[in-house]
């Protein structure tokens, strides 16, 4: 059953004891205050629906140590010791001075609530509803996005650890698969712990053993394709496939059905970098800085630094990537404008907004959508590169969308293919400008992309409009303040402390709405028959 606070005070009230010695304006002293009225138990009431039972830890209380516990990057046992032992902890949680706390795993148990919830994100809509309160968005028409890699909870796996764990994984998850993969497994024994015994400074023993490990995970794929497996069996028959394949290829000189394997000298794409997190990936954030983990996204109100969106995203694929989020938190920006916005008439009228972003948010489809929403797109184009060093660009090309041609600077002109091609070929090879335009042998050929007349406006516009540009740099910088306290605390990167795209993600909401109660507090929060800020 839902547990509630007293009423009264205890005689060793931390509060009413120590209280003084909590700073004014902290985190700490806020949620002493008001954290019946940020968390109130009316808004968890449905994950305790027994009126049976012993209680649990009164919903304010708890929602308040999961908000400072992620704010402040604390494992479970950290966050149980803090309310336990420190003063500041008590204070904020209503607690008495000899109060025993509770055990770490009731912290898991309440995020296990919150996650099989319909509302599992309430404790960030609880403080979202404060900041729509506020008022402190009201009349601010700019948002700013931008994404960092977080690293991931587990070790990264090399090719051949992660073949050995998946291959045990699936003798324990798999009913009777213990007894298959000891009759067509022939390469090593899996049962026996630790790593191969075998010369690990010899090319040729290294690339014996990969080949019977992936020969031993295919043969295992294959008799259990057949069987009738549950659900969580055939996750990890599936994942055993996608390792048996994702960093191996035939070895030199073979065609790939003698069972001769190496280590491939290329990175998988969406490549997974651990079984015991199939979600983490391996990526870059930039050609030099390679990274495994997640990518967690944000969109903020630049000036003020409040949070209105934030996504936790697996590191690879198209619908993870910077343009592609941004989609989805312009969607949910219309989504929310529309509901919560209306003129005195009271028909529903979305802001026009200014969206800023760096080169790599520089798609056409993002801008396309943000120019159908009706907003305005701020954001560095992505350069172009000529074919050949210092030659024309794609933009030394005249493109007549109308007429469907495209002119080259000599002043040929092409046809548009169907699937978007200009092929000047043979008119190449005697051309004055060859050397500034291509080196190939059959000619230049031009891809125009579908929004190739939205992308040279946007190049157009950046070359000349310096308002522009001077918008650009006074604001889309404060995005990246926001994402250095997503990422860093004290100084240092954080660890995320979850498997899963889903609990990670849950993780970044109550992070990013700590920091927004943080943000608000700094500014004079207040409640007094509803919330406003000491500056308003």
């Amino acid at each position: 059953m839902q547990g509630a606070e007293r009423a009264d005070r205890t005689l060793l009230d931390a509060a009413a004891l120590v209280g003084h010695l909590v700073p004014a304006g902290s985190m700490f002293a806020f949620l002493a205050e008001h954290r019946a009225e940020v968390f109130p138990d009316a808004q968890f009431a449905d994950l305790f629906p027994s009126g049976k039972g012993r209680p649990s830890i009164p919903a304010p209380v708890a929602a308040s140590i999961l908000t400072l516990q992620t704010l402040l990057d604390y494992s479970d046992a950290q966050a149980a010791e803090a309310v336990r032992c420190d003063l500041r902890w008590k204070v904020a949680c209503g607690m008495a001075l000899d109060d025993k706390g509770f055990h770490p795993s009731t912290l898991t148990y309440w995020r296990r609530r919150l996650a099989n919830s319909d509302r599992p994100h309430r404790i960030s809509e609880a403080i979202r509803k404060i900041v729509d309160e506020t008022g402190i968005l009201r009349g601010r028409h700019r948002r700013a996005v931008d994404s960092t890699i977080l690293a991931d909870a587990v070790a990264t796996q090399d090719t051949i650890t992660q073949l050995i764990s998946q291959i045990r994984r699936v003798a324990r998850v798999v009913p009777g698969a213990a007894e298959q993969i000891a009759a067509v497994c022939t390469g090593y024994d899996y049962s026996r712990p630790g790593k191969p015994d075998i010369d690990w400074d010899d090319p040729a023993a290294r690339d014996a053993l990969v080949s019977a490990l992936v020969n031993d995970a295919n043969a295992v794929v294959a008799v259990l394709t057949k069987a009738e497996l549950d659900e969580q069996a055939q996750q990890a028959v599936a994942l055993l496939a996608l390792v048996a394949g994702q960093d191996v290829e035939p070895a030199q000189s073979s065609d790939g059905t003698d069972g001769r394997w190496r280590i491939a000298r290329r990175v998988a794409e969406d490549r997974i970098v651990s079984t015991v997190d199939p979600d983490a990936r391996h990526t870059r954030k930039s050609p030099e800085a390679r990274r495994d983990g997640y990518r967690a996204h944000a969109a903020a109100e630049p000036d003020t630094g409040i949070i209105t969106d934030e996504e936790l995203t697996k590191a690879s694929g198209a619908d993870n990537a910077d343009p592609a989020v941004a989609e989805r938190f312009l969607t949910n920006d219309i989504a929310t404008s529309n509901t919560s916005r209306t003129d005195d008439h009271g028909s529903h009228t979305a802001p026009r907004r200014e969206w800023y972003g760096d080169s790599a948010y520089g798609t056409g489809d993002l801008r396309g959508a943000i120019g159908h929403a009706g907003h305005e797109a701020v954001i560095k184009p992505k350069p172009v590169r000529p074919a050949v060093e210092g030659g024309f660009t794609i933009d030394d090309f005249t493109v007549d969308q109308n007429a469907g041609t495209v002119t080259c600077p000599n002043q040929l002109t092409r046809r548009i293919t169907p699937s978007r091609y200009a092929v000047f070929g043979v008119a190449c090879r005697t051309c004055p400008l060859r050397q500034r335009c291509t080196n190939s042998k059959d000619g230049r050929t031009i891809r125009l992309h579908p929004r190739d007349a939205l992308l040279r406006q946007a190049r157009r516009d950046w070359t000349n409009n310096p308002d522009l540009r001077d918008r650009y740099r006074q604001h889309r910088p404060n995005i990246e303040r926001v994402i250095s306290q997503i990422a860093t605390l004290g100084g240092r990167r954080l660890h995320l402390r979850y498997r899963g795209t889903a609990a990670n993600n849950a993780w970044l909401k109550r992070r990013s709405a700590a920091l927004n109660l943080r943000n608000l507090i700094n500014r004079g929060l207040r409640y007094a028959e509803g919330w406003a800020l000491a500056t308003t």
